[in-house]
């Protein structure tokens, strides 16, 4: 238990004081570790991602580390980003079409853009998937559809990590598409059906719940894992507010959605990887971004580091036939900052 000079009657646990204030043991590799769900995962569980590019890190280490990634449509370059070629999803409402598309009949109109001058056939509502000609698109996904139910039946536990709110609507149909680009917007196709807007914590909410329901209905057993990414936007589009500012304004409505979210579910729990890139790597003296080009992503050290804390939180031995209970089990015999019983 831990005390404060500022509360001397209340005695914390050592995860409630901030690290190192008022005598109390500093930062090392480990966030600390408060209440931890009474789930966890070993080598041999079903795990999937889905979600921002940060989803491709997650998926990267945990095949690197020989867990039991859920992989489908493997040979799809759609797939690169997660278990099955979804793409990368910056949104939750574009994860929410997923898993409408994959346990319903979702199809928005139009259902494809036909590029005005190349004739190339290409998915507006995964990150440009693209096709020669609308009979390949349209048998393309249907097998996807067929892939991505597998995946997501398959998972014990989907990490879902959400990117940003910025979203383009159609404000006919009110479908989200992943982003305007590729080849159909390079040769102006026509995008006046869809408008740019900054979405807010309740609707973000509500897409997150309709996933829990619709995850609960076709794979009630499976785990939900919540993270925002820790990549910031490189642009905005908004014109009313500076990128840095665009881009925490997106990762504080999220943040705050997702608390709400895990608070909601018992089999939902929250994983705090844009906490460990910008405050943990901070106080302890480390540059969580990369340089050059592209520095708005973490990079490959930051990625281990919220890694190693995601299977301190989460990792478990198989049971024990002696005992029938899980033991601890931390990565690469890293020694755990407090104990988490």
């Amino acid at each position: 238990m831990a005390r404060t000079d500022v509360h001397p009657q209340h005695q914390f646990q050592p995860w409630q004081v901030w690290p190192g204030a008022y005598d109390t043991p500093g930062l090392g590799e480990f966030l600390p570790c408060g209440p931890v769900p009474a789930w966890g995962l070993d080598r041999s569980t079903p795990i999937a991602s889905m979600g921002s590019c940060f989803a491709r890190e997650i998926k990267q280490v945990l095949l690197e580390r020989g867990f039991n990634y859920v992989a489908e449509e493997t040979h799809h370059p759609a797939a690169k980003h997660a278990s099955a070629a979804w793409e990368r999803l910056y949104n939750v409402f574009s994860m929410r079409q997923v898993f409408e598309y994959t346990f319903g009949d979702w199809r928005p109109q139009p259902r494809w853009w036909v590029a005005p001058r190349s004739g190339i056939i290409q998915d507006p509502y995964r990150r440009v998937v693209l096709y020669d000609s609308l009979e390949q698109a349209e048998a393309d996904f249907a097998r996807h559809r067929q892939h991505s139910r597998r995946a997501l039946e398959r998972a014990k536990v989907l990490i879902l990590t959400l990117g940003m709110t910025e979203i383009w609507q159609d404000h006919q149909e009110g479908a989200v598409i992943c982003l305007p680009a590729g080849p159909y917007v390079n040769e102006g196709g026509d995008l006046d059906r869809y408008r740019f807007r900054v979405s807010r914590y309740q609707e973000n909410l509500d897409n997150l719940e309709r996933i829990h329901e619709l995850l609960a209905l076709h794979n009630p057993d499976c785990r939900l894992v919540v993270t925002v990414s820790p990549v910031h936007l490189w642009a905005t589009f908004r014109e009313d507010a500076d990128v840095v500012s665009a881009s925490c304004n997106s990762k504080s409505t999220l943040r705050a959605v997702a608390d709400e979210f895990a608070c909601r579910h018992a089999n939902v729990s929250y994983f705090p990887s844009y906490e460990i890139a910008t405050v943990l790597c901070p106080l302890l003296g480390r540059p969580a971004y990369s340089g050059g080009r592209e520095n708005f992503h973490v990079n490959r050290a930051a990625v281990e580091l919220i890694m190693d804390n995601f299977f301190a939180r989460y990792g478990r031995d198989p049971l024990p036939p002696e005992t029938g209970q899980p033991s601890s089990w931390v990565p690469s015999g890293r020694p755990r900052l407090l104990d988490r019983e």
